[in-house]
């Protein structure tokens, strides 16, 4: 069984670092081209976590899937990369302090608090519509950001247990499998919790974001190299980028990630479309990545994501962009493969 067969069948693991992630989407792209040369036919995509996230970006993780993995046609793409995928300069060294982080998090979790609460009901879907670019590249060499493309996530409500917790379909150039929907599976039925994130589930989250913290301390499992910090940090990061949860809840999980040691704010920063907002991001020194989560600097609502690498094995000597994503839709939907109408979306 190749790598990207196996890959078939584990089950949606949704707390991975966006680095080993975006191996897994690597190691399939890879096993795809070769079976379109050979004119084989019987690869499916991958299950998951969670992605962005990918892009994934994080927001393309299985749990997400959002893999937040985890995103085209908006209009041209304006944020300016280089031909390896080395972003700009601006915007990319971390130059707040903690403290900063701190203030701008509670800031957005105010700003989350009194935003309307959408009710979900167990028989319906949440829908994410995503613009992104991730790598291209093979895994073993520099990274090379693909096109600018749609992802959409269809992520049931059903508590379960369930063997299909979603589904997905990507459009446009440098999509994996376009225009296909794509169910997301686990080997096992899971039911609603981490591995399955539904709103009911969130609902019933601690709102006190220290009982929260601890909460997500315990039950997260890092891999080995991550710390169990990065690891919740990454959890947030799937959660308010694939999921809708009420508004105490998002509240708490940006009070929950300013206490954790290490976040740090970015004042200027860009997504996938070229908007520019403020990013949180937090340095994954285990896996040599660091993600972002980046903020409309007025209304304080998500835009989307960044991700980036430095691998030497990979000749990747300096920070390097990995992935990048916009959120542009986010609402509720009764069918899996249900558009929304623009009107009903957020």
């Amino acid at each position: 069984m190749s790598e990207a067969e196996d890959l078939l069948t584990t089950p949606a693991e949704w707390d991975l670092p966006p680095e080993r992630h975006r191996h897994f989407k690597d190691v399939l792209m890879q096993q795809i081209d070769q079976d379109q040369r050979q004119d084989l036919s019987s690869v499916r995509p991958p299950v998951r976590t969670p992605v962005r996230p990918p892009a994934r970006c994080r927001f393309a993780r299985p749990a997400v899937l959002v893999p937040l993995v985890s995103a085209a046609l908006a209009g041209a793409l304006l944020v300016t990369l280089s031909v390896d995928g080395r972003a700009p300069a601006t915007g990319t060294t971390p130059s707040a302090t903690a403290a900063g982080a701190s203030v701008t998090l509670n800031r957005i979790a105010t700003a989350a608090m009194a935003s309307d609460a959408i009710r979900v009901r167990d028989d319906q879907f949440v829908y994410v519509r995503t613009l992104e670019r991730s790598n291209t590249g093979d895994f073993s060499g520099p990274v090379r950001l693909g096109a600018l493309h749609t992802e959409e996530h269809w992520t049931a409500q059903d508590p379960g247990p369930l063997r299909v917790t979603g589904w997905l379909r990507s459009s446009g150039k440098d999509a994996i499998m376009p225009d296909q929907l794509i169910p997301v599976e686990s080997t096992d039925p899971v039911r609603a919790g981490l591995h399955h994130p539904t709103y009911r589930w969130l609902a019933s989250l601690p709102t006190d974001p220290d009982d929260l913290l601890r909460r997500l301390h315990k039950e997260v499992r890092p891999v080995e190299g991550e710390s169990r910090d990065q690891a919740v940090f990454s959890l947030i990061g799937d959660l308010i980028g694939g999921t809708v949860m009420p508004p105490a809840n998002a509240a708490a999980f940006y009070r929950a990630a300013a206490r954790l040691p290490g976040v740090r704010e970015i004042p200027d920063a860009v997504d996938a479309t070229g908007r520019h907002g403020i990013a949180i991001t937090l340095d994954d020194t285990g896996f040599a990545t660091r993600d972002e989560w980046i903020f409309d600097k007025e209304t304080l609502a998500l835009l989307g994501s960044r991700d980036y690498v430095t691998d030497p094995d990979r000749g990747i000597t300096k920070e390097t962009l990995f992935g990048t994503s916009a959120v542009m839709e986010t609402a509720v939907v009764d069918a899996k493969g249900e558009v929304p109408a623009r009107a009903a979306s957020r």
